[in-house]
């Protein structure tokens, strides 16, 4: 029998990118799985997710906290403190054969301990981005890495984070569960119109929203020519107060929504609703891409990006620094789309790799193969 257990240790987007593997492992024979969360809200997420794959009901198991984490994470302005959490949960986890997380962070588990006296540590990225946060020596630390597609297992191997026998390419886990939650009646907006998606990042250094965002509301609002869907990455908002959401919200119109963190902007359902995607350095592109549609990149920062791998996906659309250039962008955006259309295609097939059924599958047939190599004495 082994013994699995899944760490979803931050905001319950993650569990998208992770959930369905345990739920497929569950089914299978002689595996007991057990799913450990950090934030509460994950338990809604992660029910929602079994429904979609038949799997059992399961007890969700809470991480414990420290009474100091505990304070510190109802603040919400300083984290999780997941350093911290993962220590308070070491001993639990040392009963597992394998511990699998969507976040590199978990590189801290057992970090004193032998590899033969500690569980598996078992990597499985949150996305198919180009970021080099997406691309972090950490991964030297886990014992396998399941990666999405060529791209990633190319440069994580040319960087040293992976070996030959050490990672695996299963595709995107994400983009079967969102398969399964798509729903192409939602049209979000009573009037049809061209739809443009904008996602900014959550960091200050390389996010558009502090220069672009009022200028796109205001450009938006007075016109009729497009529906706007606002919905920056979902840690934007997470931290803020219930009061600054509801004013973002409220700024929402006929044909503008501003989403500071529903379901929809967690499960793929706007990537799936564009037409036309505005956005900086999120990940999110290639989630867009399953089907080749119009890019806008915003660079507001002057980044010199032309040679940088962690930019590759701003060769997939015209890159703009200035607000005044969106909207001229955004009508130009479908006939120059066939400029790109060819670099979207091969750039999607190596980000997103295999796209047929069973991603979650796959994924639980190469950690139960790797545990099977690797028996812990």
């Amino acid at each position: 029998m082994k013994k699995i257990a899944f760490v979803f240790v931050a905001e319950p987007y993650q569990c998208y990118h992770g959930a369905s593997v345990a739920f497929a492992m569950a089914k299978m024979a002689d595996v007991r799985v057990a799913i450990y969360y950090n934030d509460p809200d994950s338990v809604y997420h992660l029910d929602r997710i079994r429904v979609l794959y038949s799997a059992a009901p399961m007890n969700y198991i809470r991480m414990k906290r420290s009474l100091f984490t505990t304070f510190v994470q109802r603040l919400k302005i300083f984290g999780f403190l997941k350093y911290t959490v993962y220590r308070s949960n070491e001993r639990a986890f040392a009963q597992y054969d394998a511990v699998v997380s969507v976040e590199d962070t978990a590189y801290r588990l057992f970090e004193t301990s032998n590899a033969a006296d500690r569980p598996r540590k078992i990597y499985l990225p949150h996305g198919a981005g180009d970021g080099i946060v997406g691309f972090s020596g950490r991964a030297k630390h886990f014992d396998l890495v399941l990666l999405p597609g060529p791209k990633s297992a190319t440069r994580m191997m040319e960087s040293g984070y992976v070996r030959p026998d050490n990672h695996r390419a299963i595709g995107l886990v994400k983009l079967e569960t969102a398969n399964l939650l798509y729903d192409a009646q939602d049209t979000f907006f009573a009037v049809k119109r061209p739809t443009v998606l904008y996602n900014s990042h959550i960091t200050p250094g390389l996010r558009s929203w502090d220069t672009f965002i009022e200028p796109m509301l205001a450009e938006f609002t007075a016109s009729d020519d497009y529906n706007l869907i606002v919905a920056p990455h979902v840690k934007f908002f997470r931290r803020r107060s219930r009061r600054l959401r509801a004013k973002w919200e409220a700024r929402s119109s006929a044909n503008v929504i501003v989403d500071t963190g529903s379901d929809h902007s967690v499960d793929m359902s706007y990537t799936r609703a564009a037409d036309i995607y505005v956005a900086d350095i999120s990940s999110q592109i290639y989630e867009f891409l399953i089907e080749p549609r119009p890019c806008i990149f915003l660079n507001p920062h002057r980044i010199a990006w032309e040679t940088n791998p962690s930019y590759a996906h701003w060769h997939l659309g015209d890159v703009i620094t200035e607000p005044e250039q969106l909207m001229p962008a955004i009508r130009a955006a479908k006939a120059r789309h066939p400029i790109y259309l060819e670099r979207q295609v091969a750039m999607a097939a190596a980000s997103l790799g295999d796209r047929s059924p069973g991603a979650s599958r796959r994924a639980a047939k190469a950690i139960m193969e790797f545990l099977r190599e690797h028996e812990r004495l």
